[in-house]
Order: structure tokens, then sequence, then C-alpha cells
């Protein structure tokens, strides 16, 4: 299920560190997303409660899911990376999980692995070195 957030996503710029020389000192490339999810239409009521409980810790006390990106020299190519990081972040959030389904060992399989292990025991046996009481 593909949610679309991007049109309430809220961009905010800074200055970012690393490469670039003097271009650092004076673009502000740095990109920081920010998208409301009690305010966001594109979600149901349920799937905002699985948001803030799986995504917790990158949701802000305001409650907006927050993600920045440094990592180009362009504003352009951070924004695009803040935009696919958090579309992947709420794609992933909101998949459900496979539930395990048990399966019973077939007797012949446990009788294997009691065989496997018996005969790794008389191995194991037969490479101790001899003590005074055992002959």
């Amino acid at each position: 299920m593909k949610i679309d957030i991007t049109p309430e996503i809220i961009f905010q710029t800074a200055r970012s560190g690393g490469k670039g020389g003097q271009n650092v000192n004076k673009v502000e490339t740095m990109v920081e997303g920010r998208w409301h999810i009690d305010a966001s239409q594109l979600v149901t009521e349920e799937q905002k409660r699985i948001l803030k409980e799986k995504l917790q810790n990158k949701i802000t006390t305001e409650g907006y899911l927050l993600v920045k990106s440094q990592a180009e020299r362009s504003q352009l190519g951070n924004k695009q990376i803040v935009i696919k990081k958090m579309l992947h972040l709420v794609e992933q959030a909101l998949l459900k999980k496979k539930s395990r389904i048990a399966v019973k060992v077939p007797k012949a399989v446990k009788e294997a692995i009691l065989k496997n292990k018996k005969q790794n025991a008389v191995v194991k046996e037969q490479r101790r070195k001899l003590r005074p009481g055992d002959y």
C-alpha cells in the first residue's frame, strides 16, 4: 500500500557541513522535512496510531515526523533524499508482518537428530584422554 505524503511535507533549509568548500559557507543545502501525522488527511486514524507507535523515536514533541539530509551538495538533491526516506519510513511502518505458521516436526526427523547426537557423543567420548579410573 503506497501513500504519497509529499504534498503534506514541510521543508526547511539550513547550512550543512561536509564537503563543498566555500559553497558550504554561503548556500543552504541541508534540507529538513517535517510531516505532521495528526494533521494529515492522507492516512486513517488507525494508520496514524501505528505510525506514532513504530516511528516514535523520529517524531518530535509537536508530533512531526522529522527527516534530515545533507548528503548532496545541492538543495534539490537533499530534498529528493528527504522525500525518499520519509516515504520509505511510512511504507515500512505500515507494512503488516506475516504471521508465522507453526509446523510440527516429523517423527523421522526427530529420530534422525537423536541418532546424529548419539554418534557425535560417541566420537567425542573416544577423543577423551584415559584417566586412571577408566580402565
